[in-house]
């Protein structure tokens, strides 16, 4: 399944991911949760949330990569 900002879920993690949902509202809120529901649930994390977890991941990987570079970088001097 694909997101409307490109993100792909194959079902058995989608299955997977919507379970946890149903699991979380069950066990934080008493509250049980369809399949359908928890399907949009993650829908919105996915299409609303999840590209500014991303880009973060990437800046974090940016910032050490660059951290790593520069150090090799003072060894060659």
């Amino acid at each position: 399944m694909t997101s409307k900002n490109g993100i792909q879920l194959d079902r058995a993690t989608k299955d997977e991911m919507t379970k946890s949902i149903r699991n979380f509202f069950l066990k934080e809120r008493g509250e049980e949760m369809g399949h359908l529901a928890s399907e949009m649930v993650l829908d919105f994390i996915t299409e609303e949330l999840a590209p500014e977890f991303y880009n973060r991941g990437v800046m974090d990987s940016y910032r050490l990569m660059s951290e790593k570079v520069a150090d090799i970088q003072l060894l060659l001097k």
